[in-house]
């Protein structure tokens, strides 16, 4: 009884409570002017005719942009290079990340000092990362993969414009492998020790340790991984920006860089609209795809209706 008396006493309309709306409402507002408002006017600027150089023939065409859009080989190009760049940096990075999580997670001399090595490419901004890589590297006259050539009697490459897809591939695998590493060093080191042990009492070797007991631990964190990742691989521009400029021709032209391009070069405000609107239905869609193939276990081989 006294417990009841108490909440009816806490409940009484006397008694002020905080409104939720006053703690929500700047939050809120953050979302609305951060994410709502560009969605909205990109909306509204991809059923219009809006080019800056041409100021005299704005006005509303409704789907114009988008059916122009898709008769264009370049943007359709540029969808093409975007999905494969996103699968090529995923298999690389996921696996490099894989070997040195599992290297690290050892004992070894100097492995602080190796593990921090192997991080710091992280913590590089991308366009100097990309000018690095393009002027250090990449460069077939000043270059050390020139360098290297020349010491072995060969000939340097032009390596952006000779294989400009696998040399764009490398820079952003060079990235974005230590996240990748950290990620999945993490999810190892909280592994329990007793599993291996076990596993090592039954016989298993070194392959058995890792396919019955390291990577079912880790397929969780590879999947959250692998959406992480491919989210920000669809918006990856600075590094092509700085490298290669969409070329040789379209061999390595984005979605996001082709945007660029009908934006701030054609000054086509609303086919560029209209390409944004594109592509963050593709962010969507490969979005969804992930999470359901999460909530699904695909990735842990559980079918479907197991759930």
């Amino acid at each position: 009884m006294a417990r009841v008396s108490a909440a009816q006493g806490f409940a009484r309309p006397g008694i002020h409570r905080p409104n939720a709306l006053l703690f929500l409402g700047p939050a809120i507002l953050v979302l609305f002017v951060w994410m709502i408002v560009p969605l909205a006017l990109s909306l509204y600027f991809s059923v219009r005719r809006y080019n800056l150089l041409v100021l005299e023939r704005r006005g509303f065409v409704g789907l114009l942009n988008y059916r122009l859009l898709l008769q264009d080989a370049a943007f359709w190009a540029a969808v093409v290079n975007t999905l494969a760049l996103v699968v090529l940096v995923l298999a690389v990075t996921v696996v490099l990340g894989l070997m040195l999580a599992l290297l690290f997670n050892r004992d070894f001399t100097a492995k602080n000092v190796t593990r921090t090595l192997a991080i710091s490419p992280f913590f590089v901004m991308p366009v100097v990362t990309a000018l690095m890589w393009k002027n250090m590297l990449f460069h077939p006259v000043f270059g050390l993969l020139a360098w290297v050539a020349q010491s072995l009697g060969g000939a340097p490459a032009d390596w952006l414009a000779t294989y400009p897809m696998p040399s764009v591939v490398a820079i952003i695998s060079w990235e974005w492998t230590p996240f990748a590493t950290l990620i999945l060093l993490t999810a190892l080191q909280s592994l329990p020790g007793d599993q291996l042990e076990a596993v090592r009492i039954d016989g298993a070797g070194v392959w058995g340790e890792f396919r019955y007991v390291v990577l079912p631990h880790l397929l969780r964190p590879i999947s959250a991984l692998l959406m992480l990742e491919t989210i920000f691989f669809l918006t990856i521009f600075a590094e092509i920006y700085a490298t290669t400029s969409g070329g040789p021709g379209l061999a390595t032209t984005t979605l996001p860089y082709f945007i660029y391009l009908k934006a701030l070069l054609q000054f086509d405000i609303g086919s560029a609209s209209a390409g944004a609107v594109f592509a963050i239905i593709l962010a969507n869609v490969v979005a969804s795809f992930l999470l359901r193939a999460i909530a699904s276990n695909i990735f842990q081989g559980e079918p479907a209706s197991a759930k």
